[in-house]
């Protein structure tokens, strides 16, 4: 159960809002009684407001999870994240600091694929030609198959996923950590990332591409479940990863096309993935790095 607490702040000050910043602070880890109350009192003793707290208990697997977004003044981030460092060691909570206002340097991206090259592609070109204002930072897969694309667009590359292609989700977000990765994109990467990875990077950090209409068509082929309704018009949806799987009020953008009545599954497939999905995931992702859209309450933000 998803905890949401809303809470009323009295009207800022203009010149007080000049100088602060959003802070995103996630905790996950295992549950027990009292975790939230030193976060909470941590922010409210460095003087943030805080705009958003959510929590949630996944019972079965005995874990804790918590997002907490905040303004807080920019000379109190050393601060913040002592106190975090602080208050994981006494709880054993994994905390994470960060925030969407990035100052004199580029996002950096962490592009995970698993066997298509053209979104994954599409994306680093669109960062090398500064379509997308941000930095490839590294490439991380459960497959071989995208390897070729790190080395010609040299871009460190990471192998997560066994014989099998069975990923490695702890490692993956040990390499986003290392790498100090601002925004985790999902270029067609065929792996559901578990609830402890989605809260780790919480707060409109996970960025995805699904292959079809979200909320008509999810699911692993929605390309032949709008066949098989006899639709004229498909699409693709890049969208924030939230814990509820294709949930779909999370959408970035959407990009669609249309094809004349008795067109062939497979031709109606390539279109989209040649075409349409790339370009519907360089769109989504560079809203995101340019600050356009945000994610609070797990509702889409337009900041323009």
């Amino acid at each position: 159960m998803i905890y949401a607490v809303f809470l009323q702040k009295p009207d800022p000050n203009p010149q007080e809002l000049c100088y602060s910043m959003q802070f995103i602070i996630t905790a996950v880890g295992p549950d027990h009684r009292g975790l939230a109350d030193p976060i909470v009192h941590c922010v409210t003793e460095l003087g943030a407001n805080i705009s958003e707290i959510q929590m949630f208990d996944h019972d079965e697997e005995s874990l804790f999870s918590m997002l907490t977004r905040v303004e807080l003044a920019p000379n109190r981030v050393r601060d913040l994240s002592e106190a975090a460092n602080e208050i994981s060691v006494r709880t054993g909570l994994s905390i994470r600091t960060w925030s969407p206002d990035i100052v004199d340097r580029k996002p950096r991206l962490a592009i995970c694929a698993t066997y298509r090259t053209e979104t994954p592609r599409a994306v680093l070109q669109a960062v090398q030609d500064g379509q997308i204002a941000a930095e490839a930072a590294v490439m991380i897969s459960n497959r071989q198959a995208c390897r070729s694309l790190a080395e010609e667009y040299d871009v460190p590359w990471f192998t997560i996923g066994d014989a099998e292609g069975k990923a490695d989700d702890d490692q993956l977000i040990n390499i986003c950590d290392e790498h100090q990765i601002d925004y985790i994109v999902l270029a067609r990467y065929m792996r559901i990332l578990p609830p402890s990875s989605v809260w780790k990077y919480a707060g409109g950090r996970i960025i995805n591409l699904h292959h079809g209409l979200l909320p008509s068509f999810p699911g692993m082929r929605p390309y032949h479940d709008a066949f098989a309704v006899r639709m004229l018009t498909y699409g693709a949806t890049c969208h924030f990863i939230v814990p509820e799987l294709d949930a779909g009020n999370q959408i970035i953008n959407q990009s669609t096309f249309s094809v004349p009545p008795g067109t062939p599954i497979d031709a109606i497939v390539r279109r989209g993935q040649e075409e349409n999905e790339p370009a519907c995931l360089v769109e989504g992702v560079r809203r995101v790095v340019a600050g356009e859209v945000r994610l609070h309450f797990n509702r889409i933000v337009a900041t323009a």
